[in-house]
Protein backbone atom coordinates (compact mmCIF):
# COMPACT_ATOMS: atom_id res chain seq x y z
CA UNK A 1 0.00 0.00 0.00
CA UNK A 2 1.37 3.24 -0.54
CA UNK A 3 0.34 6.93 -0.13
CA UNK A 4 1.64 10.07 -1.38
CA UNK A 5 4.57 10.94 1.58
CA UNK A 6 5.21 15.03 0.76
CA UNK A 7 6.78 15.35 4.52
CA UNK A 8 8.94 12.06 3.65
CA UNK A 9 9.56 12.13 0.59
CA UNK A 10 13.10 12.05 1.00
CA UNK A 11 12.93 8.55 2.68
CA UNK A 12 13.89 5.78 -0.10
CA UNK A 13 11.89 3.24 2.16
CA UNK A 14 8.52 5.03 1.17
CA UNK A 15 4.96 3.56 2.50
CA UNK A 16 5.62 0.10 0.93
CA UNK A 17 4.11 -2.55 3.51
CA UNK A 18 3.66 0.16 5.95
CA UNK A 19 0.15 -1.85 7.30
CA UNK A 20 2.14 -4.70 8.11
CA UNK A 21 4.43 -2.94 10.87
CA UNK A 22 1.45 -1.37 12.43
CA UNK A 23 0.08 -4.77 13.07
CA UNK A 24 3.07 -6.09 14.57
CA UNK A 25 3.43 -2.90 16.79
CA UNK A 26 0.09 -3.34 18.00
CA UNK A 27 0.48 -7.11 18.82
CA UNK A 28 3.20 -6.32 20.52
CA UNK A 29 1.61 -3.44 23.02
CA UNK A 30 -1.65 -5.76 23.27
CA UNK A 31 0.80 -8.49 24.29
CA UNK A 32 2.92 -6.26 26.97
CA UNK A 33 -0.44 -5.05 28.30
CA UNK A 34 -1.62 -8.04 28.81
CA UNK A 35 -0.85 -8.78 32.82
CA UNK A 36 -1.02 -5.11 33.96
CA UNK A 37 -2.93 -4.63 37.28
CA UNK A 38 -5.40 -2.40 38.10
CA UNK A 39 -3.34 0.10 39.34
CA UNK A 40 -1.03 0.16 36.46
CA UNK A 41 -3.52 0.88 34.27
CA UNK A 42 -4.41 4.31 36.31
CA UNK A 43 -0.43 5.19 35.77
CA UNK A 44 -0.15 8.35 33.96
CA UNK A 45 1.02 8.23 30.49
CA UNK A 46 3.75 10.22 28.72
CA UNK A 47 0.41 12.06 27.38
CA UNK A 48 -0.76 15.13 29.39
CA UNK A 49 -3.50 14.12 31.36
CA UNK A 50 -4.02 11.34 30.31
CA UNK A 51 -3.99 7.55 32.00
CA UNK A 52 -2.11 4.68 30.19
CA UNK A 53 -5.47 2.90 29.64
CA UNK A 54 -6.97 6.29 28.40
CA UNK A 55 -4.44 6.14 25.61
CA UNK A 56 -4.97 2.34 25.29
CA UNK A 57 -8.22 3.68 23.85
CA UNK A 58 -7.18 6.53 22.04
CA UNK A 59 -4.88 4.39 20.09
CA UNK A 60 -8.55 1.72 19.32
CA UNK A 61 -10.33 4.93 18.25
CA UNK A 62 -7.80 5.81 15.84
CA UNK A 63 -8.16 2.59 14.66
CA UNK A 64 -11.92 2.82 14.07
CA UNK A 65 -12.52 5.82 12.39
CA UNK A 66 -12.29 6.49 8.74
CA UNK A 67 -12.78 9.38 7.20
CA UNK A 68 -16.12 10.34 7.09
CA UNK A 69 -16.85 9.38 10.94
CA UNK A 70 -13.45 11.72 10.95
CA UNK A 71 -15.29 14.61 10.04
CA UNK A 72 -18.76 14.02 11.64
CA UNK A 73 -17.05 14.34 14.60
CA UNK A 74 -15.48 17.54 13.94
CA UNK A 75 -18.34 19.15 12.86
CA UNK A 76 -20.25 18.08 15.62
CA UNK A 77 -17.75 18.79 17.82
CA UNK A 78 -17.62 22.46 16.09
CA UNK A 79 -14.28 21.81 14.46
CA UNK A 80 -12.66 21.70 18.16
CA UNK A 81 -10.17 18.89 17.46
CA UNK A 82 -9.27 18.33 20.93
CA UNK A 83 -13.37 17.94 21.81
CA UNK A 84 -13.07 15.13 18.80
CA UNK A 85 -10.24 13.26 20.72
CA UNK A 86 -11.84 12.98 23.62
CA UNK A 87 -15.11 11.79 22.54
CA UNK A 88 -14.02 9.31 20.41
CA UNK A 89 -11.64 8.20 23.38
CA UNK A 90 -14.51 7.88 25.40
CA UNK A 91 -16.19 5.74 22.87
CA UNK A 92 -13.12 3.06 23.10
CA UNK A 93 -12.82 3.15 26.87
CA UNK A 94 -15.12 0.20 27.95
CA UNK A 95 -16.63 -0.41 31.13
CA UNK A 96 -13.27 -2.30 32.49
CA UNK A 97 -9.15 -2.65 31.73
CA UNK A 98 -9.96 -5.20 30.37
CA UNK A 99 -12.52 -4.36 28.23
CA UNK A 100 -10.30 -1.63 26.52
CA UNK A 101 -7.65 -4.05 26.13
CA UNK A 102 -9.84 -6.56 24.19
CA UNK A 103 -11.38 -3.60 22.50
CA UNK A 104 -7.77 -2.48 21.08
CA UNK A 105 -6.94 -6.49 20.73
CA UNK A 106 -10.09 -6.48 18.01
CA UNK A 107 -8.32 -3.37 15.56
CA UNK A 108 -4.98 -4.91 15.85
CA UNK A 109 -5.87 -6.08 12.43
CA UNK A 110 -7.40 -2.60 10.91
CA UNK A 111 -6.66 -0.59 7.80
CA UNK A 112 -9.18 2.09 9.03
CA UNK A 113 -7.75 5.56 9.55
CA UNK A 114 -9.07 8.95 9.63
CA UNK A 115 -7.76 11.12 6.66
CA UNK A 116 -3.70 10.58 8.29
CA UNK A 117 -0.89 8.86 6.12
CA UNK A 118 -0.22 6.13 6.85
CA UNK A 119 3.05 6.49 8.07
CA UNK A 120 1.70 9.01 10.62
CA UNK A 121 -0.48 5.88 11.59
CA UNK A 122 2.53 3.96 12.22
CA UNK A 123 4.38 7.39 14.11
CA UNK A 124 1.19 7.49 16.38
CA UNK A 125 1.42 3.61 17.38
CA UNK A 126 5.22 3.64 18.34
CA UNK A 127 4.98 7.11 20.14
CA UNK A 128 1.59 6.59 22.04
CA UNK A 129 2.86 2.73 22.78
CA UNK A 130 6.09 4.62 24.09
CA UNK A 131 3.63 6.86 26.04
CA UNK A 132 2.16 3.77 27.87
CA UNK A 133 4.88 1.52 28.15
CA UNK A 134 7.78 4.09 29.80
CA UNK A 135 6.15 5.04 32.63
CA UNK A 136 5.32 1.30 33.63
CA UNK A 137 8.96 0.71 32.87
CA UNK A 138 8.52 -1.59 30.19
CA UNK A 139 10.78 -1.59 27.27
CA UNK A 140 10.39 -3.14 23.66
CA UNK A 141 13.15 -3.65 21.55
CA UNK A 142 11.34 -2.27 18.13
CA UNK A 143 13.17 -2.87 14.80
CA UNK A 144 15.41 -0.46 13.76
CA UNK A 145 13.83 -0.31 9.79
CA UNK A 146 10.70 0.33 11.32
CA UNK A 147 11.26 3.47 13.44
CA UNK A 148 14.10 4.39 11.13
CA UNK A 149 10.84 4.75 8.70
CA UNK A 150 9.05 6.73 11.82
CA UNK A 151 12.20 9.30 12.09
CA UNK A 152 12.02 9.57 8.77
CA UNK A 153 8.47 10.65 8.38
CA UNK A 154 8.88 13.23 11.50
CA UNK A 155 11.84 15.29 10.39
CA UNK A 156 9.41 16.42 7.40
CA UNK A 157 6.11 16.66 9.01
CA UNK A 158 4.30 19.03 11.54
CA UNK A 159 1.15 17.11 11.08
CA UNK A 160 -0.61 15.82 13.99
CA UNK A 161 2.22 16.72 16.20
CA UNK A 162 5.08 19.46 15.66
CA UNK A 163 8.08 17.85 14.53
CA UNK A 164 9.66 19.10 11.63
CA UNK A 165 9.96 22.53 13.51
CA UNK A 166 11.17 21.08 16.81
CA UNK A 167 13.98 19.63 15.44
CA UNK A 168 14.55 23.05 13.19
CA UNK A 169 18.61 23.96 13.02
CA UNK A 170 19.90 20.80 14.64
CA UNK A 171 21.86 17.83 13.63
CA UNK A 172 20.14 14.99 14.54
CA UNK A 173 21.98 11.45 14.37
CA UNK A 174 21.13 7.74 15.38
CA UNK A 175 23.69 5.61 17.01
CA UNK A 176 21.89 2.17 16.29
CA UNK A 177 20.90 3.13 12.83
CA UNK A 178 20.87 5.19 9.53
CA UNK A 179 18.37 8.15 10.23
CA UNK A 180 20.64 11.44 10.21
CA UNK A 181 19.07 15.17 9.46
CA UNK A 182 19.84 18.41 9.83
CA UNK A 183 22.81 20.98 10.14
CA UNK A 184 23.86 22.94 13.26
CA UNK A 185 24.19 21.91 16.88
CA UNK A 186 24.32 17.89 17.54
CA UNK A 187 22.06 15.46 19.07
CA UNK A 188 22.66 11.55 19.30
CA UNK A 189 21.48 8.85 20.35
CA UNK A 190 18.81 5.91 19.90
CA UNK A 191 16.48 6.50 17.15
CA UNK A 192 13.57 5.75 19.22
CA UNK A 193 14.84 7.71 21.45
CA UNK A 194 15.33 10.84 18.85
CA UNK A 195 11.69 10.25 17.20
CA UNK A 196 9.96 10.73 20.96
CA UNK A 197 12.11 13.55 21.91
CA UNK A 198 11.01 14.95 17.87
CA UNK A 199 7.29 14.40 19.00
CA UNK A 200 7.84 16.35 22.51
CA UNK A 201 8.66 13.70 24.64
CA UNK A 202 11.10 15.36 26.84
CA UNK A 203 12.15 12.44 29.14
CA UNK A 204 13.53 10.86 26.02
CA UNK A 205 16.27 13.80 26.08
CA UNK A 206 17.81 12.02 28.99
CA UNK A 207 18.78 9.06 26.57
CA UNK A 208 20.22 11.33 23.82
CA UNK A 209 23.59 13.33 24.16
CA UNK A 210 25.42 16.49 22.11
CA UNK A 211 25.62 20.33 22.69
CA UNK A 212 21.99 20.52 21.08
CA UNK A 213 20.10 18.60 23.73
CA UNK A 214 19.46 21.01 26.19
CA UNK A 215 17.77 23.33 23.07
CA UNK A 216 15.73 20.24 22.07
CA UNK A 217 14.87 19.40 25.35
CA UNK A 218 13.64 23.41 26.01
CA UNK A 219 11.03 22.83 22.53
CA UNK A 220 9.46 19.89 24.17
CA UNK A 221 6.27 20.56 25.21
CA UNK A 222 3.37 18.59 26.81
CA UNK A 223 1.96 15.89 24.73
Amino acid sequence: MTDPEPGAARSSRGTTGVWPLIRAERTALATDLADLTDEQWTTPSLCTELTVREVLAHLTAGASLNSVRWLAGVIRCRFDFDKQVAMRLAEQLGATPAETLERFRRVVPSTTKPPLLTLAMLGETIVHGEGIRHPLGIVRDHPIETVTRVADYYRGSDLVVLAKGRIDGLRLTATDGPFATGAGPRVSGPTLALVMAMTGRATYCEDLEGDGVELLRDRCEPA
